[in-house]
């Protein structure tokens, strides 16, 4: 008897366990002096694989609405230890649901497991973030990378576009991630889409590297995907009256103008760029999140984040701005 009991105990144990381990993350929380405050368990409702492929489960739609938020957010150097940081990561958790898309600048990592741990922290709540990124970041051992956060319910990824921008000669220190998006929710010959370029900008290397990315939009603008509403965005490293010659882009204009984008209020550094004719989805709303104010941060809490500030700017979810529109026939192929 005593030895049936025993095995029934090993028998639960290992059932528990298994299930624990398939349903559950482990989550540890540091002080900002590196020490634990606490171990706790997060339930494990990331719908996707922890490769960032295609989510599994398809999300609900999102309960309809006018309008789309595309954010750019540097992250200043997040790693396993910052993210495992309580302030940071509560306060990430506040800031990226605000916004459908946000392309984010520097995750520091060989691997793609802190955007993992990221998302399960956004979708502990019942949210459906995802993420793209190069798909060589593991086999490139790039120290640094960007990537691209959406909320699945809201937008839709066209994975097959997903690549770094091809740099040969080595000129760009963080290469460019692109990406096209759909909005979901409209019909799709009606559905706004658009094609991101998430960019970072060495700071030795301004003036070259925004010269070269004239050249990425152009590129981009021009290969062929008949897609006319291209979005360059993240950290150009100057404000929007030194750009150089992205700046004489025809119709380029930029969503931040005339504000700072650093924490610490000092210079504008990030921004939003577009041709403003050919992407009429833009709504004329845009702006930069100030961490301090808007969620009540000490000052040295919001540098704990980053030295940076989200900068966002709307769009329609309606191709041309207006339900109705039908959308080119290739322009709604993102699938």
């Amino acid at each position: 008897m005593r030895r049936l009991l025993f095995l029934i105990l090993i028998v639960g144990l290992g059932v528990g366990g298994w299930y624990v381990w398939g349903n559950y993350t482990v989550e540890v929380r540091r002080t900002p002096a590196g020490g634990i405050q606490y171990v706790k368990l997060v339930p494990r409702v990331q719908r996707r694989s922890p490769t960032g492929d295609p989510a599994i489960e398809q999300p609900p739609v999102a309960p309809a609405r006018p309008s789309v938020r595309v954010a750019t957010f540097n992250l200043d150097g997040l790693d396993e230890n910052k993210l495992a940081t309580m302030q940071v990561s509560d306060t990430l958790v506040r800031i990226i649901p605000r916004f459908d898309v946000v392309a984010v600048q520097g995750v520091r990592s060989k691997n793609r497991g802190v955007l993992v741990r990221l998302t399960e922290q956004l979708n502990a709540t019942g949210r459906y973030y995802d993420f793209a990124t190069c798909p060589t970041v593991e086999r490139d051992s790039v120290p640094q990378y960007n990537a691209l956060l959406f909320d699945a319910a809201s937008v839709e990824i066209d994975r097959s576009t997903v690549r770094s921008v091809e740099d040969p000669l080595g000129r760009f220190r963080y290469k460019p991630l692109v990406a096209q998006f759909r909005v979901r929710g409209p019909p799709e010959t009606e559905a706004f889409t658009f094609l991101l370029i998430n960019v970072h900008v060495e700071a030795d290397r301004v003036s070259i590297e925004l010269d070269l990315l004239a050249d990425v939009y152009r590129a981009v603008r021009d290969a062929g995907r008949n897609e006319d509403d291209i979005v360059l965005l993240g950290d150009l490293e100057s404000d929007a009256e030194h750009l150089g010659r992205l700046a004489r882009l025809p119709n380029i204009t930029a969503a931040a103008t005339n504000v700072p984008t650093t924490t610490r209020g000092t210079q504008q550094s990030d921004n939003i760029l577009f041709d403003r004719r050919a992407t009429a989805e833009f709504t004329g709303r845009a702006g930069v999140l100030d961490m301090i104010r808007e969620l009540d941060l000490k000052p040295e809490a919001a540098l704990a984040v980053s030295e940076h500030l989200p900068v966002w700017a709307e769009f329609s979810c309606y191709e041309g701005g207006q339900a109705g529109h039908v959308a080119d026939t290739a322009k709604a192929a993102v699938r």
